[in-house]
């Protein structure tokens, strides 16, 4: 860098992306590289991380948690290290941009950490975006959407948003154009839950049970047809997560929380992916206000949300 010494032209480009429920999901059996093959279908909600990305002279990659974070992130171990997928976003864009220099990473968390939304995911699909408008990298989303999949299943959603089918490890995306709005309540808990454990939990109950379980190679075509038509009732009827009776095994208070919320009006609830969030399906905004407030009430931390809604976005581009 030839910038003179305290003329560094300083930049900062925020973006935001949703976080995801999980409609529906199928788990296959546990293959021999220690993966799961899954058919789901993943829709894009209206809760945002937000990543402030800013050019810095010491050629390093930092990151750090705003203090406009939502969450109540006391006792929460985020790593803000090369074991962030954040930074792993950015040391990956540093390394295919000619013109990258170092970069602060200013995280705004609101999506639930390790609560089986993708948080962590869309502040590295927010990354890349975002370092590659600060370094002018010129990647096309196509381009960006391979970089994602290189960091885990759900990075690649959260750069498409809106909602599609996931296949293979979840990785091999299919857009699903849906227009209609469904409406949801999130209700967050105060603890995380492991992927891996989740995973390794259904494994043993499955073999506890004597289970034949079939690679899953296609969703459930009614799942997709509810969406398409906005028809919440239908969709309450197909509403299917494999890995939510292991999360009620290693969680057992959600079994609670799903009941509660169908008591309090909700058509039908589920964890979100690996949980221990639980997402529950209400009529219309107005009934998803009110059954958020009715579980406020209940001392439960729920919040109203619909989708599907866009993926990352660059929603500021400012010189320092």
């Amino acid at each position: 860098m030839n910038a003179v010494r305290g003329r560094f032209p300083a930049r900062t480009v925020r973006v935001k992306a949703p976080g995801k429920v999980n409609v529906s999901l199928d788990v296959g059996p546990l293959r021999p590289d220690g993966y799961h093959s899954v058919a789901s279908v993943y829709l894009a909600v209206s809760l945002y991380e937000e990543v402030a990305a800013t050019s810095t002279e010491t050629g390093e990659i930092t990151v750090g948690i705003s203090p406009a974070s939502t969450l109540d992130l006391d006792g929460v171990d985020i790593p803000l290290d090369e074991r962030n997928l954040a930074y792993k976003a950015a040391a990956i864009m540093a390394d295919v941009s000619e013109h990258s220099t170092g970069v602060h990473l200013e995280i705004t968390k609101r999506v639930p950490v390790a609560g089986g939304m993708g948080g962590g995911s869309a502040d590295a699909a927010a990354t890349l975006l975002a370092c590659d408008a600060l370094w002018n990298s010129g990647l096309s989303r196509e381009e960006l959407a391979h970089l994602a999949a290189e960091l885990g299943a759900d990075v690649p959603f959260s750069l498409l948003g809106g909602t599609a089918v996931g296949l293979g490890v979840g990785d091999e995306l299919s857009p699903a154009l849906v227009k209609a709005q469904t409406d949801w309540v999130l209700v967050t808990a105060d603890f995380g839950l492991s992927t891996p454990e989740v995973f390794r939990t259904l494994d043993r109950l499955r073999a506890e049970s004597g289970e034949a379980i079939e690679e899953p190679t296609s969703v459930d075509p009614r799942v997709l047809a509810a969406l398409l038509s906005g028809d919440a009732d239908a969709l309450s009827r197909v509403l299917v997560n494999d890995l939510q009776r292991a999360s009620i095994e290693l969680a057992p208070e959600l079994r609670d929380v799903l009941g509660l919320g169908e008591s309090c009006g909700a058509i039908a609830g589920i964890v979100s992916g690996s949980g221990p969030t639980v997402a529950l399906l209400a009529h219309n905004p107005s009934a998803a206000d009110g059954l958020a407030t009715e579980l406020r009430h209940h001392g439960l931390d729920a919040m109203a949300v619909h989708g599907p809604v866009h993926g990352a976005r660059i929603i500021s581009d400012t010189l320092l």
